[in-house]
C-alpha cells in the first residue's frame, strides 16, 4: 500500500482548519472582552481628564495603567498564538505519523511534541 498524497494533504488541511477554527473562537471571545475593557477604561480616563477628576498629578498614573492593560492584552495574545502553533505542529505530525503507521502496519515511535 502506498500513501495517498491527496488524502494526506486533505487530512492535514482538515486537521489544521479544525484546530484553527476552535482556537480563533477562543481568541475572538478573549479579545472582545479585553478590547471592550480597555476601551471603557480609556473612555473613563478621558472623561476624568476632561472633568478634572483626573489631575495632571494623577494623569500619568492612569495613562500608564492603560499602557499596562494594552501590553498585557498583547502579551496574552502572543501566548495564545504560540500555544496554537504548538498544537498545530503536534496535530500535523500526528496525522503524518498515523498515516505512515497505517500504511506500513507498524507503530512508529512517538514523536516529541513541542
Amino acid at each position: 500500500m502506498i500513501v495517498d498524497i491527496n488524502q494526506l494533504i486533505t487530512d492535514i488541511k482538515r486537521t489544521v482548519s479544525d484546530l484553527l477554527n476552535k482556537d480563533i473562537e477562543t481568541v475572538r471571545g478573549f479579545s472582545a472582552r479585553q478590547v471592550t475593557g480597555i476601551a471603557n477604561q480609556a473612555a473613563l480616563v478621558a472623561s476624568g481628564i476632561t472633568t478634572g477628576q483626573i489631575t495632571e498629578a494623577t494623569r500619568d498614573f492612569f495613562l500608564d495603567q492603560l499602557v499596562e492593560l494594552s501590553k498585557n492584552f498583547v502579551n496574552a495574545l502572543v501566548g495564545l498564538v504560540i500555544a496554537t502553533i504548538e498544537r498545530l505542529w503536534n496535530a500535523v505530525v500526528k496525522v503524518i505519523w498515523d498515516t505512515i503507521s497505517r500504511i506500513t502496519g507498524t507503530v512508529i515511535p512517538a514523536f516529541k511534541p513541542l
